[in-house]
């Protein structure tokens, strides 16, 4: 499935499931598809996030510019939904366990390291939005951090539960549990993102923190 193709079905988890959205009147979704649609469509072709203009964007998209303006304040909350296009959608961990949800949480992770690594396309743009500092805290705040607040759920309920201990820091042991999966995601993206990896992970750090 093309970045295009898969933007269809993204537009609508970019606002639903992803994160906070910016207030406004209730949006088309088809509308929304073109948008994100044409601005991938235009960065397949070359154009560069910073080299794009809301007007651009809109003449690709067949709307014109208040269209685009009504569903997001300028480019860069737009590049934060084009992204969340392309990306699982981030969804609360089933609650069945501990064990059972760091391990769901961990196996997205895993996915999309893998989904960045098959699609030019979803890499193209987060590298080009890293280099952007403005626009990576914005992606930060609204995607990252909610992924965030995910595990940090399931960390507080375990702690709660006497799963885990209580005495530790829940974004210290976050960060525990995720480190070795963004090392092989992010730091070094040679490294294998074999099936098991998550429960393996879960498994050896869950060790060292259970009660």
């Amino acid at each position: 499935m093309d970045g295009v193709t898969a933007a269809r079905d993204g537009a609508s988890a970019a606002r639903d499931g992803a994160g906070p959205r910016l207030p406004g009147r209730p949006r088309s979704a088809a509308a929304d598809a073109a948008i994100i649609e044409a601005t991938l469509r235009l960065i397949e072709d070359g154009a560069t996030i910073g080299g794009l203009s809301i007007e651009r964007i809109a003449r690709e998209a067949g709307v014109g510019k208040a269209t685009v303006y009504r569903r997001w304040s300028g480019k860069d909350a737009l590049m934060i939904d084009v992204v969340r296009s392309l990306e699982e959608p981030s969804e609360p961990a089933p609650g069945v366990s501990v064990r059972d949800d760091l391990v769901t949480i961990l196996e997205r992770m895993r996915r999309r390291g893998l989904a960045k690594r098959s699609s030019a396309l979803l890499r193209t743009v987060l590298t080009q939005m890293h280099a952007n500092r403005k626009l990576w805290l914005a992606y930060e705040d609204h995607v990252i951090a909610a992924r965030r607040e995910v595990m940090y759920d399931v960390l507080r309920r375990a702690m709660a539960n006497g799963e885990i201990r209580d005495d530790l820091d829940v974004e210290l042991i976050a960060d525990l549990f995720t480190g070795p999966m963004l090392s092989r995601t992010i730091l070094h993206e040679r490294k294998a993102l074999p099936e098991g990896l998550a429960e393996t992970i879960v498994d050896t750090v869950l060790e060292g923190v259970r009660t």
